[in-house]
């Protein structure tokens, strides 16, 4: 089945379209123009000659009425005059014109008196080669002045003018379209050049980039950003590359430790307790599920894209009243209604990390607070964390030298989420000196 002509254009490569849409908009534009051109200077000559037999009739109008005729009527330009009388015989003419039938009949001639326009008349009739443009005057005691002029002149010239056009319209519009493909070639070299240029970025060239080319112009922008965001998917993949990498070192801690401790109770299971066996196992499987919770929850927050998985009403001092009651470490001291717009599992979570976090490293006292505001606090008095290393345990898997962060069981992941979680919602977290101890700061954007 043969393609349908829209069909074949689609398939067609953007220069060909571009130079044919280019050369159809300028053959279109030369058509109109030379068929206006001819047409203004058909009017501006046509008007040249009524003007001129016109003014050649006034002046034999002028002669009759004032009786001063000559015989033959003196005239230029080839114009030829009847002065007609009342009776409609000829009385004067100019050399060569006919003295016994007028150009136009009595009808005719009132017609035009009337309307006071020229009119076309075929001469050969009056053995007059080609058309003749003729106007009537009225004189004094009903005499009528006829004067006409031949055309064929004007004909002819405009005849030449078109011929030139219809041949010289073509070849410009072919030597207009040749230089159209080559502009719009040179035009897509860069987007050419792009193409290469991706076509060479492989799994084993991740860093390379799209050429970018010197024209501050639409190509410009566009490689730009398309090497914006082969930066940004380069990021994402060291990213996660990463996180798989420190995933795989964090889970085989805990599978070695399952894996010996299994190895030496079957080794020597007369002498081995058995219970306590089962408790140490028991704690690396409870560490390995927070791991997989936690990757999990990074993964979904990743996959959203730094968006609420909802975005619903939440009443976060509920959300926070009953977080707090779960613990009876945490004091709630200030818990002013708060409306805020997200997920209230997510934000459950964050304040569920923040207190799992104070708690394990206070040395006795924790407590939360919410305000009008939207700034919700957790604070301890545990050792504190350095200045210069507060912006970085907010990064997957950062554990500090220091005890406070150096978890039983955590893996770095803590803070990572709730991070990620608050920017989610629109929301800033940071820490803070508590003198002593340490305090989280989570600011949320209310509801007005």
């Amino acid at each position: 089945m043969a393609d349908s002509p829209l069909t074949w254009w689609r398939r067609q490569s953007l220069r060909f379209r571009l130079t044919c849409a280019a050369a159809a908009v300028l053959a279109l534009a030369l058509a109109v123009s030379a068929s206006v051109l001819l047409s203004v200077l058909s009017r501006t000559l046509i008007d040249g000659v009524d003007d001129s037999t016109r003014q050649q009739a006034q002046t034999v109008r002028v002669q009759a009425d004032a009786g001063t005729l000559t015989t033959p009527i003196g005239a230029h330009d080839g114009t030829i005059v009847q002065v007609i009388d009342a009776k409609g015989q000829i009385t004067d003419v100019t050399y060569g014109a006919d003295r016994l039938v007028p150009l136009l009949g009595a009808q005719a001639r009132a017609e035009l008196l009337r309307t006071g326009e020229a009119a076309y008349l075929d001469g050969r009739p009056y053995a007059i080669p080609g058309p003749l443009r003729v106007v009537v005057i009225s004189a004094d005691h009903g005499v009528t002045v006829l004067a006409a002029r031949p055309i064929s002149e004007i004909q002819k010239s405009l005849g030449t003018a078109g011929r030139v056009l219809f041949v010289g319209t073509p070849l410009l519009i072919i030597l207009l379209a040749a230089a159209s493909w080559l502009i719009i070639g040179r035009t897509l070299r860069p987007i050419a050049a792009l193409r290469r240029g991706a076509a060479d970025i492989t799994h084993t060239a991740r860093s390379r980039r799209l050429p970018v080319p010197e024209a501050r112009d639409e190509v410009h922008s566009l490689a730009t950003t398309l090497n914006d965001m082969l930066a940004r998917l380069e990021e994402a993949e060291q990213r996660q590359r990463a996180l798989v990498s420190d995933a795989a070192h964090e889970l085989r801690s805990p599978l070695a430790s399952i894996r010996l401790q299994l190895e030496v109770a079957l080794g020597h299971p007369q002498g081995q307790d058995w219970q306590e066996t089962a408790e140490g196992v028991l704690e690396d499987a409870m560490r390995l599920s927070r791991l997989a919770e936690d990757l999990l929850a990074l993964a979904r927050l990743d996959e959203r894209g730094g968006v609420p998985g909802r975005r619903e009403p939440v009443q976060l001092d509920t959300v926070v009243r009953q977080t707090v009651e779960r613990y009876g470490e945490a004091r709630l001291t200030v818990c002013d209604p708060v409306l805020v717009t997200g997920d209230a599992l997510d934000l459950s979570r964050v304040l569920t990390n923040l207190v799992d976090n104070a708690i394990r490293h206070a040395s006795g006292k924790v407590e939360v607070a919410l305000t009008a505001d939207g700034v919700l606090t957790v604070t301890d008095d545990g050792p504190g964390i350095p200045p210069e290393d507060r912006e970085r345990v907010f990064n997957r898997f950062t554990r500090l030298d220091s005890g406070r962060s150096r978890d039983e069981g955590g893996a770095g992941l803590g803070l990572a989420i709730v991070r990620e979680t608050v920017r989610a919602h629109g929301g800033t977290v940071h820490l803070e000196d508590a003198s002593p101890g340490l305090r989280a700061v989570v600011r949320l954007p209310p509801v007005r």
